[in-house]
């Protein structure tokens, strides 16, 4: 089980993410638009900058669902290696089985 203040601590990036998407995406399309003069493109740069570092969807850590490991997480399933495996020896994973040749 990974620490809690872990887990906390990557709930916190997922709420900054999505409170500052719109303004990201706002400040991201000003300063890709070439048509701009460049003082208004370096000005949507640094406003870019000073926003919190963890509002970046970058910064977001795709952890297990139940144990909250970080590593070896499969997308598909939302949990750590470990645990997919457990769920596929149970049969809880349809059109999983173990492999054996």
């Amino acid at each position: 089980m990974a620490k809690l203040a872990l887990i906390n601590r990557e709930e916190k990036r997922e709420k900054l993410v999505a409170k500052f998407a719109a303004k990201r995406e706002a400040l991201i399309a000003i300063i890709n638009n070439q048509s701009l003069s460049e003082e208004e493109r370096f000005a949507a740069r640094v406003k870019l900058q000073a926003l919190p570092r963890n509002s970046s969807p970058v910064r977001l850590r795709n952890r297990c669902q139940l144990t909250g490991r970080a590593r070896g997480v499969f997308r598909k399933f939302g949990l750590g290696r470990s645990k997919l495996r457990d769920a596929a020896f149970r049969g809880e994973v349809p059109g999983m089985t173990k492999a054996s040749w």
